[in-house]
């Protein structure tokens, strides 16, 4: 097993290195239909793209995609899908002087070990955020699937704190309405308006900042995931761990259920009266099973309970950053002290909002093609 593939029914294996060639990913069971173009893909690479602000890395890459197979006349064939995106900006001088010191914090040491000493410098190569280019993409196509064949789900991801400050809870419509309209993806933009000047300030010192990022799923129906050792919020906290910069996942209360009691955990269960709209009419069409609260995001037993799904991610801060440090250079087997140049995120996490959105979306599309 290499580990560079994700999903059972709808797989996604990405390939590419930071500073290679390109990157892309194959996504293989997509179903046929579904009606797809390189604007879709490209709407999403667009929010992950380097360069588009001063809280992001000075790295300059359209990321144009183009789909290789797969699309025929504007709809999906049922066969593999593949994407690509040649990386255009690329300096790797200043790594050159790094390839043997392992930089503190990012996979180079590890990479060093489990591939006995073959490995691409150039950028963190395989290890780099760059890697999530074919992760977005393919998370495109699910988000196409999910928002077809009735199903109607909607995934929203946002930036909920930033190095401390910590964002005022806001609604769906507030997340749907705010996120894009500022730099750090907050919706709270007061608090966005904060975070942006910390962003820039730690930039300033050479230094980096983390964060927590929350995403909402809405429209998921009831039912989704397996008992026991496939469980949904398994498979979500396994996919969001896969992201490069994340440390913990949280689903619904997460680690504030500790600090509850069971009276206050439980999210109590009543009927509420299913409408349907017909023009200027409201028909009732029976009753729904709902939960008063939503301690538990969505999810019980492992399987989703029909109401939003909440996850949150702790993203740490960019390890590459300027401010003077101490390795080992792995060849002489000395400790040395090194100051990393090159081009990097200050705060990773406006960035990487829509990242765990294309993997809570790839985990959803698996078990809905499972399930259904």
């Amino acid at each position: 097993m290499s580990g560079n593939s994700f999903g059972r029914s709808f797989r996604v294996t990405t390939w590419g290195e930071s500073h290679g060639v390109a990157v892309g990913v194959v996504v293989d069971g997509c179903p046929a239909g579904i009606e797809l173009s390189e604007v879709e893909v490209q709407r999403e690479l667009d929010r992950r793209k380097p360069g588009v602000s001063e809280i992001t890395t000075a790295r300059k890459e359209a990321d144009e995609v183009k789909i290789l197979s797969g699309v025929f006349e504007g709809r999906t064939l049922g066969t593999p899908i593949s994407m690509l995106v040649w990386n255009r900006d690329v300096d790797s001088s200043p790594y050159e002087a790094l390839k043997n010191i392992p930089r503190p914090g990012q996979a180079d040491f590890s990479y060093e070990t489990k591939y006995s000493g073959v490995r691409d410098y150039r950028g963190g190569g395989r290890a780099s955020a760059r890697e999530t280019v074919g992760r977005v993409a393919a998370g495109a196509v699910a988000k196409r699937i999910l928002a077809a064949q009735n199903h109607e789900i909607q995934i929203l991801g946002h930036v909920v704190e930033v190095g401390g400050i910590k964002a005022r809870e806001e609604g769906v419509e507030e997340v749907r309405r705010n996120t894009e309209r500022n730099a750090v993806r907050c919706a709270d933009l007061e608090a966005a308006g904060r975070m942006e000047e910390l962003i820039k300030a730690v930039k300033a010192e050479g230094d980096s900042v983390g964060g927590v990022v929350e995403v909402i799923v809405l429209g998921a129906p009831a039912g989704l995931g397996e008992p026991v050792f496939d469980k949904l919020d398994a498979e979500l906290a396994k996919a969001l761990m896969s992201v490069g910069a994340v440390k913990g996942v949280e689903i619904g209360a997460g680690f504030e259920s500790a600090r509850k009691r069971g009276s206050e955990m439980n999210d109590e269960f009543f009927l509420q009266e299913a409408a349907v709209e017909d023009g200027q009419e409201v028909e009732v069409k029976g009753r729904r099973v709902r939960t008063r609260t939503n301690n538990a995001g969505g999810i019980l037993g492992g399987i989703s309970t029909g109401e939003p799904i909440i996850c949150r991610i702790a993203v740490k801060p960019t390890p590459s950053i300027s401010k003077q440090q101490r390795s080992v250079d792995l060849r002489r087997l000395e400790e040395v002290e090194l100051k990393i140049k090159g081009r990097h995120d200050p705060c990773i996490c406006p960035r990487i909002v829509p990242v765990a959105e294309a993997m809570v979306a790839l985990v959803l599309v698996d078990f809905l093609l499972q399930k259904y």
